[in-house]
Formats: C-alpha cells, structure tokens, sequence
C-alpha cells in the first residue's frame, strides 16, 4: 500500500513494514515544515496501526537528510520574540522523541549523508543501517548552532560524552566504517544492498512478538536512567504478563516442535 502523506513525505505499508522516504532529494532532504508536520504526523498512527510492526525512516536520492535548510536560513528574517522561536522549534523536536519513546521498533535506512538535526533524528531510532556510502556529521559548529532535535542526548548515549563533544565542536564527517566502529550504526552493506538487507531486518522484526518486543523497547529507554533497583522493578512488570500471551505460548510450542513461531497471525494483511 503506497500513500503520499505530502510531496516532501512518502508512505507504503507492506509485509507489516512502514516506509517513510524523506522526499526532497535536491535539497538533499533538509527538513522542511511539510516533512516535520508529516512525520509527526505519521509516526503515532503508523506506531498504533495492528498492520504496522516495523517503521522504516529513509531518504530519497543519494542522501538521508541534510538537517536543516541551510539556505531557507539565509533567506529568512531573525526572529524578534525569541520565546515564540524556541516554543515553535521545540514543538518540532517533538519529531525525535516520537521516533525514540514509541513503542513500535524504528530503523533509519542510511541511504547517504546525515548531518546535523538529519543526524539527530538516525540517532533517535533503534537501529540504523548504513551504505558504504553514508556519511554522519554533526555539521552544528559549519553553521554556528548549537544543535537540536536531541543530538546531544542521544550521540553521548551510544558513544559516550567525550567522543560525543569532539564530534560536535570539530563537526569532521565520519565515514561508514567508523561510524560501525564508534558503534553509531548496526550494520554496513554495499548500496545495493542496503535496501533489501533493510528491509529484510525490518520484515523480521514486524513479524516477531510484537508485544514483548515493545516492552522491551521500553525497558532499553529506561535503563538509560533508571537504577538497578527500578529496573528490576519494571522488567518484573512486563517480563510476567508476557508469559501470559499468545505469542509466548506459540514461541514454546514452536520451541518444542522444532520450528519458526509464527506470531500475531490474526495481524496479517
């Protein structure tokens, strides 16, 4: 199923895979207020739809996302109320926390360059799958910002806070191979791969438990401030009632009948 959620944004829908392809390939698919709007937008009511166990984030063309529209910026005006400005772009960040707090799984698929608030937003999904082409840069010090869209939080989370500051004030690129290194990103595939190795994954991960894979979700963002204590706390409160579904008993049973489980059936389209 392909639906146009704007120009600037594409949808499909299959295999229980939810695309969404950044569609502004001759800005490099810098962020825009229809791709904004769309994603917060789409990525609620695709996390909430049974159909939908995977998202997918994506660009069109050769890039994943430049960030932010360097030249609308030479064009606009300074703000003169500084506290509508900040409302008004802290509403769009809304963006990065949807992608990191929903309870459905979300890949980026690094079709290419992701810098700057682009960046940002590959670092608040849950898995990220590179070409050999890709490139990450922070990009922020180029053009004297302090960056956004969460870039700070997530990037000392997967590289911790000294790599994480170099990689902001020198704003160097860092290539495919490193960014695997550096732990930035899962997987590295030839171009022409990427997007069948991508969605091979995502289709796997939309046909899994759908239930305990979101708690488990969850309990990863937790940890990430959580004691000990508490975490046992909340692994206790979803680990019991998972034992209690329907997808746990098929599990055992496939278990023991030596096959795959075949989960969340009534789901399929």
């Amino acid at each position: 199923m392909s639906i146009t959620v704007s120009s600037e944004l594409l949808e499909t829908i299959a295999d229980g895979v939810a695309t969404l392809t950044l569609n502004r390939p001759e800005r490099r698919n810098a962020l825009s207020p229809d791709i904004i709007n769309g994603l917060l937008e789409a990525l609620p009511r695709l996390s909430a739809d049974p159909s939908v166990g995977a998202i997918v984030v994506t660009g069109a063309g050769r890039s994943f996302c430049a960030g932010g529209d360097v030249k609308a910026m030479s064009e606009a005006s300074q703000p003169t109320d500084l506290d509508e400005a900040t409302r008004r772009l802290r509403g769009r960040m809304e963006t990065a926390r949807l992608l990191h707090e929903l309870p459905t799984p979300i890949i980026a698929m690094l079709n290419g360059a992701a810098a700057g608030a682009g960046l940002s937003l590959a670092l608040a999904c849950d898995l990220r799958i590179a070409a050999e082409s890709a490139r990450l840069v922070t990009a922020f010090a180029n053009v004297a910002l302090s960056g956004d869209y969460g870039g700070s939080y997530f990037l000392s989370k997967l590289v911790g806070t000294a790599k994480a500051r170099e990689m902001y004030y020198l704003a160097d690129p860092v290539d495919a191979s490193e960014a695997l290194r550096l732990g930035l990103v899962n997987c590295v595939v030839a171009d022409d791969q990427l997007t069948a190795t991508t969605m091979a994954l995502a289709s796997r991960v939309a046909n899994g438990p759908r239930d305990a894979l979101s708690l488990m979700k969850s309990n990863f963002n937790a940890a990430e401030t959580a004691t000990l204590h508490e975490m046992l706390d909340l692994e206790a409160r979803h680990h019991a009632p998972s034992a209690t579904t329907d997808d746990h008993r098929e599990a055992v049973r496939a278990f023991v009948e030596k096959r795959a489980p075949r989960f969340h059936r009534d789901q399929e389209t």
